[in-house]
């Protein structure tokens, strides 16, 4: 087995956006953009895990690979946790979590964190990009905070992660990229502690390995892949990925 696996947790119980993972952009569902660039990067074996069968039968439609789960998950990381003890005897070195609603992520991303974690130690690992001003207000866009500039050669630790704060001047900010990697030891912590307050006001489940002292190292990438959250994110990345092709 490779030392990476890719899982791309989805659901199809979105409030703001029903059934989002399906909704089609040039033509093809969302999930299924996801799950291309992940096979792009070429960094591990790609799954797509859910608990729902049509979003398991649109991604066989393309050849590509699914696990199904319970229903009973509260949030992703908890839906590849399962998938991981399960489906794999032998527990994959470092795990991807990859979020099923960034359809236009650049497969160069996920390959960055993939030179990190596999040539340095650490807990979970993630990415961010340059947080545009106009954007620091708003608070579907998450930001995290670290102590120092970051680079793609120097990941750092986050001091926080937030949708909305008084700012510090002593402190850098950068928009949070949806994207983690976990050894299998800190994911089997993580999964083991009781969401913390901070995670259920924010609606951050990386509270909660802050919150209970897994450190979450943060690299720079120049992606800047776009979540979909609402019809007019929809619009927005269709818009995008349309004029791309």
């Amino acid at each position: 087995m490779n030392d990476n696996v890719i899982l791309i947790p989805s659901h199809l119980r979105a409030t703001r956006l029903p059934n989002k993972p399906l909704l089609l952009i040039n033509n093809k569902p969302m999930i299924v953009h996801c799950w291309n660039r992940a096979v792009e990067s070429n960094v591990g074996e790609v799954f797509v895990v859910t608990a729902d069968k049509e979003i398991s039968d649109a991604i066989i439609k393309y050849n590509g690979k699914t696990i199904l789960t319970s229903k009973n998950h509260k949030t992703g990381t908890d839906r590849i946790f399962e998938a991981i003890e399960k489906n794999f005897k032998q527990k994959p070195k470092n795990i991807i979590n990859l979020q099923g609603d960034m359809p236009n992520i650049d497969p160069s991303a996920i390959k960055l964190l993939s030179n990190f974690i596999n040539n340095n130690s650490y807990q979970i690992a993630t990415l961010a990009s340059i947080l545009k001003k106009k954007d620091m207000s708003n608070e579907n866009i998450v930001k995290v905070e670290t102590s120092k500039n970051l680079s793609k050669e120097n990941f750092v630790k986050a001091k926080d992660f937030f949708r909305k704060k008084d700012i510090n001047k002593d402190s850098f900010y950068y928009h949070h990229i949806g994207i983690y990697a976990y050894t299998y030891e800190s994911l089997n912590k993580f999964i083991n502690f009781k969401r913390t307050q901070n995670e259920i006001d924010r609606s951050l489940e990386q509270m909660r390995a802050m919150d209970n002292g897994i450190a979450i190292s943060v690299g720079l990438t120049d992606a800047y892949p776009l979540g979909v959250d609402t019809i007019e994110d929809l619009e927005k990345i269709r818009n995008i990925m349309n004029n791309a092709k």
